[in-house]
């Protein structure tokens, strides 16, 4: 199990700072200089608030703008540890990386592509000194592993602020291979490199997947343990990821990467609620309920290794696909059509071929695919056992699988891991948690359940020391000793294992696995499930 990524968490405040001063970096980039006290420790409305931090490279913080031009009445409010976004009809957020920060001056820059029509950059095209802007964050930082012999920063003109932040200031001293992609040669930016480093410039459209995946591939492959960092269309980075995580094999937690934008496309496509594969249920007022026929057909594709087979070759007849994925013909030829239709599969006209569509191009993505093969899928189809459920008293997963949802989740590795990697979101709302003064006469804490490698990394983000002890079965135990963090650095904290004098047996477990689950993933009959015990962590 890779180790979690390690986020360091700031309070959510909201502040507001003024235009101090304004420039073009090049004919494609204007960089506004924001200052004001309130990017220092600050009080409003009888909150203490702490100075703006914001040490990571790839930081980034929330612009608040109004499209009726009321900012005052789209602002949320702020609470004691954090912010409330009450309901604003005309409010508009965008996220925007500092390209540099000066806590002594109290001022930092922001950079904006100026060739867009979005609301931040038509906001900065008529910034002028004096003038307002009004921003939460950053949230978190995401701390860099400990040991880095390389690194490739990825991204178009809207990663240049991060990439040229990572130059300047060297969070590591790994020698960066750079890769950008620009739609005019004018774009260029002088940036910070030094012996060893290397850059590269491509000149192509904004978005272009293809020419952003063949110059990701076309990047040296070193030795040691790097890490990847990529931002750019969110779209054009579906093959850039497949391409790290799978041929280069980079583990999650040396690889980041970033939708910073979407296509037009794909952004009505958001707009209108729709997630590529099918509609979207609407609710009681929204009239028919849609069907769940796109989302078993993308499922089925995804199991069956129709979607892989195709980004691997594109141009496959149905016929050698048939024989790739080894579905009879006549199978293939009754999920294609259903393919075609949720634009997973599609077939130019007139063609024998096949090639993804966008809702295909958008199961490329590790997280995506997720929600039609991983556990809250089992979770999902469970539900088809609901109404048993209710009349027997018991629960759909228990009546689909024959054991507790419990017991299944702890005796499967990667189960429990898509736990705690779900967690990971908790530590964005832990600061409430950590600031309470409860935790002053706490010596020993004893944590329980997959949120708990968030749980730690919270209370060392508050500066809280107790002694921490997390009680768990022996597989949610190994998969805990590689995620909770270290309170000595980035790295997974390790474990040592525990003596067989200490375990205890329990109930023997159910021999019936859930729909899906692999063999390993419950004892076989006549074997007792894992025994509980506590893992010191510090």
């Amino acid at each position: 199990m890779a180790a979690q990524r390690a986020y360091t968490t700031h309070p959510l405040v909201l502040r507001r700072v003024t235009v101090r001063r304004v420039h073009e970096v090049s004919p494609w980039m204007r960089r506004v200089v924001l200052g004001g006290a309130e990017l220092g420790p600050f009080t409003r409305d009888g909150i203490n608030h702490p100075a703006f931090a914001a040490p990571g490279f790839d930081d980034h913080v929330k612009l608040i703008l109004a499209a009726d031009g009321n900012v005052q009445a789209a602002l949320p409010a702020q609470l004691p540890h954090g912010v409330e976004w009450t309901p604003a009809e005309h409010r508009l957020t965008r996220d925007y990386t500092p390209r540099r920060v000066d806590l002594q001056a109290r001022e930092f820059d922001l950079d904006f592509v100026v060739h867009g029509d979005g609301p931040a950059e038509t906001w900065a095209a008529s910034a002028r000194e004096g003038d307002d802007l009004w921003f939460v964050g950053p949230k978190s930082f995401l701390r860099l592993p400990e040991r880095v012999d390389w690194i490739h920063l990825i991204g178009d003109e809207t990663a240049l602020p991060a990439i040229g932040r990572f130059l300047d200031e060297r969070p590591v001293a790994a020698p960066a291979h750079v890769l950008v992609v620009v739609s005019d040669d004018s774009a260029r930016q002088e940036l910070a490199l030094r012996d060893g480093d290397a850059i590269t410039w491509v000149v192509a459209e904004p978005g272009d997947a293809v020419a952003l995946d063949a110059a990701v591939r076309a990047l040296p492959v070193p030795t040691g343990e790097g890490y990847a960092w990529a931002a750019a269309e969110s779209r054009a980075l579906l093959p850039v990821r497949r391409y790290l995580r799978r041929e280069r094999k980079l583990p999650k937690d040396r690889l980041t990467i970033t939708g910073y934008w979407h296509r037009e496309e794909a952004a009505e496509a958001e707009a209108k609620g729709t997630n590529g594969v099918g509609p979207v249920a609407e609710g009681p007022a929204g009239g028919r309920i849609a069907s769940p026929l796109p989302w078993l057909v993308a499922r089925a594709a995804l199991q069956l290794g129709v979607v892989d087979a195709v980004a691997d070759e594109p141009g496959l007849s149905p016929d050698v696909l048939a024989s790739r994925v080894g579905v009879p013909g006549p199978g293939i030829g009754v999920l294609l059509p259903l393919l075609a239709a949720h634009h997973v599969v599609v077939g130019p006209d007139g063609e024998d071929s096949l090639r993804l569509g966008p809702a295909g191009e958008e199961l490329l993505d590790d997280h995506e695919r997720e929600e039609y093969v991983g556990h809250d899928a089992e979770l999902l189809l469970a539900l088809a056992h609901l109404a048993p459920a209710l009349r027997d008293g018991t629960s759909p997963w228990q009546l689909a699988s024959g054991a507790p949802l419990h017991d299944t989740v702890t005796r499967d590795a990667d189960r429990f891991g898509e736990l705690v990697e779900e967690c990971e979101q908790l530590v964005f709302l832990l600061n409430g948690l950590t600031a309470d003064p409860l935790w002053e006469g706490v010596d020993t804490c004893l944590l329980t359940g997959p949120g708990s490698a968030s749980v730690v990394a919270a209370l060392d983000d508050a500066g809280r020391r107790p002694r921490l002890r997390v009680a768990e079965d022996d597989t949610p135990a190994s998969v805990l000793r590689g995620s909770v963090p270290s309170r000595s650095g980035s790295t997974g904290r390790q474990v040592p294992p525990m003596s067989p004098s200490r375990r205890r047996p329990s109930r023997t477990a159910p021999t019936t696995r859930p729909p899906g689950s692999s063999p390993g993933s419950a004892p076989g009959p006549g074997r007792r499930s894992s025994s509980r015990h506590p893992v010191p962590t510090a």
